[in-house]
């Protein structure tokens, strides 16, 4: 025997409760639910129900939107694709969205990306995503380098 299989000492012995067994039970007639009425039906159901006193859900403001069109985008920067270049062997006159989700370096789940003017670029690269910036495609060109946007 293991001592997982030991039998508990102080449940293994309990008796479960029998409702509605008759009177000398103390759990007949209404079995514990009291007299009539809604909650000693089956099947009942009052959440959120506070007693005719306007309900808390009706109480509280709406407040927000969720918009269901729109466009999921994630934010990629100049530290960002430094890191890429460096960690990921990427090489860097040819760096395509396309490759960064098929490599699984980023989720395509989040979004398509963006090019955002954050940081500083380092050195020379060509790109090609979805979105940038005009400041982002300004400091790309004047390092050398290019953007080509997959989408407009």
């Amino acid at each position: 025997m293991k001592i997982n299989q030991l039998p508990s000492i102080l449940t293994s012995n309990k008796k479960r409760k029998r409702r509605g067994r008759g009177a000398g039970s103390g759990l007949g007639k209404t079995a514990g639910r009291g007299v009539k009425g809604q909650k000693s039906r089956s099947g009942v159901s009052i959440n959120g129900f506070e007693g005719g006193q306007m309900p808390l859900y009706r109480r509280l403001p709406k407040r927000g939107f969720k918009n269901i069109s729109q466009k999921k985008i994630q934010k990629i920067n100049f530290n960002t694709i430094d890191n890429l270049i460096k960690n990921h062997k990427i090489n860097p006159s040819e760096i395509k969205e396309t490759d960064l989700f098929n490599k699984k370096i980023l989720s395509k789940s989040n979004g398509d990306l963006k090019l955002l003017n954050v940081g500083d670029v380092k050195s020379k690269f060509d790109i090609e995503i979805s979105y940038a910036s005009k400041t982002a495609i300004k400091s790309v060109e004047a390092a050398g380098g290019s953007v080509t946007l997959i989408k407009k």
